[in-house]
């Protein structure tokens, strides 16, 4: 499959297909074809499915195969930002709830459970995140643009809420504290953070959809 995206911050992914060759994606993620994608909609057993839904995403997937020649599908991202190829083929990754696009028929989506009950309540990404395994190429969505850390063994990034976007599986996600009672009531970045230890890739977002709602609510002076 050969992919290619166009047109940050309204990005679209253009996938091109030999014949066979297959992609899946959520329902309601295709924006246009050539006609000779052939549509199939199913769960993947019921216990995948139940995983798709618990990390935000429908029950059903879309897996979308060129039929008699070369095929084309495109899938344009729901949030202005970027989306991101991932290779799953190097190792599992850990991708915020909904952040998932598409991907090869290579590519498992499944729930991820957050460990450690102090960064599910408060770290900000919940108890439940999506886990990418298996192997192929992966899309995933994030709101703005990405900033990519390789994190070394031990090695910790500091994150507000809402910005982690993506990371290796093989780190790891924890909270902290705001130190001093003013900075943690006036300081406007709230009790906790999120903390990021390595080894592995960390994907920032710099456009959270959080951070958005708060702009458009938030009453005028």
């Amino acid at each position: 499959m050969r992919y290619e995206i166009k047109g940050e911050p309204l990005p679209v992914l253009l996938c091109y297909l030999e014949p066979g060759e297959s992609i899946m994606c959520e329902n309601g993620a295709m924006s246009w074809m050539t006609p000779n994608m052939k549509m199939a909609t199913g769960a993947g057993g019921v216990g995948k499915a139940i995983g798709r839904m618990f990390s935000g995403e429908s029950f059903f997937q879309n897996t979308y195969t060129a039929e008699g020649g070369q095929g084309m599908i495109a899938m344009a991202s729901s949030f202005p930002g970027s989306i991101m190829p991932v290779d799953v083929s190097q190792g599992d990754f850990i991708v915020q709830k909904k952040g998932y696009l598409a991907s090869e028929a290579g590519v498992t989506l499944s729930v991820a459970f957050q460990k450690k009950i102090g960064a599910g309540f408060f770290g900000g990404e919940g108890f439940i995140m999506q886990r990418l395994s298996g192997h192929g190429m992966a899309f995933i969505e994030i709101d703005g643009y990405v900033v990519e850390y390789d994190l070394q063994p031990g090695q910790q990034l500091v994150v507000d809420t809402g910005y982690l976007a993506a990371m290796s599986a093989t780190c790891t996600m924890d909270i902290q504290t705001v130190k001093g009672i003013g900075n943690a009531l006036f300081g406007g970045e709230g009790l906790f953070n999120t903390v990021v230890t390595g080894p592995g890739k960390v994907y920032l977002q710099t456009m959270p959809l959080n951070k958005v709602q708060e702009v458009l609510y938030t009453p005028s002076r």
